[in-house]
């Protein structure tokens, strides 16, 4: 029987509920206390999983919790996940592990000398969609990779979330940090590193109207660039052509396609765990599909729309995957695969995105990372219930 980590809560916003609903599926974690610079939100929490809801010190200084799970806004992730760090405990934070480069080296840092895990979201790339296409290109079932596209574009939160104006800050807004952590973790699951990023960038809007909430109606600036287009090389030779917008209104391009020397490659969504992979080894050919609705961590698991905005009856949703692996990875002494070299390697491509389109010229990436293994289901069904 696994052994179980309580799990200290810091960060009370609308994700925390998909964590909650994630100690269904798993089984060596149980969220006991939560915390939140709100005391309300951290109080509604409590009440609504029975709970106890206490300040951020006092979490961090209970001894009976060994992990923290860092839900904060992205400007926060640093400070809190430094702190749980300093105070002894494991962390796992939402993407991305910092705001900077230069605060997730320290952490890093910190965690080694202490002896400590850092995990960090997303991760997705573990579900049943990403790892079937890892499997098959490991498979050579396309040849080399040599080239790819991935875009993800849209209008933006704004229409439907009461508090958009975070996402569109100076320092921790735009796409490449919202939703730049789901695909390049996916890519360099599949790929591995990066080595260089070439990009430009452009404001839609100067400004955006509040849909909803008691701010509706409401204009505030946008302060930062709200679509890049990026050209990544991989260690291993293949270039992407990543697109990523707040500018969009729709589209009817694939998440991320695969261009190999013996065929192509259509992955599913980076920010979810299921859907099918799809394959085509000559031109006219029809779309091989290869389903994930059988695998552990790609059946459908929403049964109707819940109140968040990425979750639908065609998803499968197994968020707190990689807290859970963790976890295991604690327990046997191994590198747990959402690990911090892998976050700081993302970190450090957003960085580079960001640089090279300030001052139009390609950006090396310096922090270097592991290719993740394949997730087995040995692995997979020793942590799920």
């Amino acid at each position: 029987m696994a052994k179980v980590f309580n799990v200290g809560l810091i960060g009370c916003g609308h994700i925390a509920e998909t964590y909650f609903r994630a100690q269904r599926y798993f089984n060596n974690f149980r969220i006991i206390k939560c915390a939140d610079i709100n005391k309300k939100a951290a109080d509604k929490c409590a009440r609504n999983y029975k709970i106890k809801s206490v300040s951020v010190n006092e979490l961090l200084k209970d001894k009976n919790i060994k992990v923290i799970l860092n839900l904060t806004i992205p400007k926060a992730h640093y400070i809190i996940a430094k702190k749980s760090l300093l105070n002894n405990k494991h962390v796992y934070s939402e993407k991305p592990l910092a705001v900077s480069l230069k605060d997730g080296k320290d952490l890093i840092k910190i965690a080694k000398r202490k002896k400590l895990y850092i995990g960090n979201a997303p991760d997705t790339f573990l579900g049943g969609g990403n790892q079937k296409a890892k499997e098959l290109l490991e498979k050579k079932i396309i040849g080399k990779v040599k080239f790819g596209n991935a875009i993800f574009a849209y209008p933006g939160i704004q229409s439907y979330h009461p508090n958009p104006e975070p996402w569109f800050a100076k320092k921790e807004g735009g796409p490449v940090i919202d939703m730049g952590p789901y695909y390049l973790t996916a890519l360099i699951n599949l790929l591995g590193p990066a080595k260089e990023v070439t990009s430009i960038s452009a404001k839609g809007l100067n400004k955006r109207e509040i849909g909803i909430g008691p701010k509706k109606g409401k204009k505030f600036k946008v302060q930062c660039p709200t679509t890049y287009f990026s050209t990544i090389r991989f260690e291993n030779g293949s270039i992407i052509r990543l697109t990523l917008s707040f500018d969009v209104v729709s589209h009817l391009r694939n998440h991320i396609e695969l261009y190999g020397e013996k065929g192509s490659m259509v992955v599913p969504d980076p920010n979810m765990f299921g859907g099918p992979v799809l394959v085509t080894k000559k031109l006219g050919n029809s779309w091989k599909s290869y389903k994930t609705n059988h695998m552990t961590l790609g059946k459908i698991n929403i049964k109707t729309q819940s109140s968040r905005a990425n979750e639908s009856r065609t998803n499968a949703n197994y968020r707190g995957v990689g807290l859970s692996e963790m976890i295991s990875s604690i327990q046997s002494k191994k590198t747990n695969k959402c690990n911090g070299n892998l976050s700081l390697h993302v970190l450090n491509i957003i960085e580079a995105i960001h640089l090279s389109a300030r001052k139009n010229k390609p950006q090396k990436i310096i922090v270097k990372c592991e290719k993740p293994k394949l997730f087995t289901s040995k692995e997979i069904n020793s942590i799920t219930k």
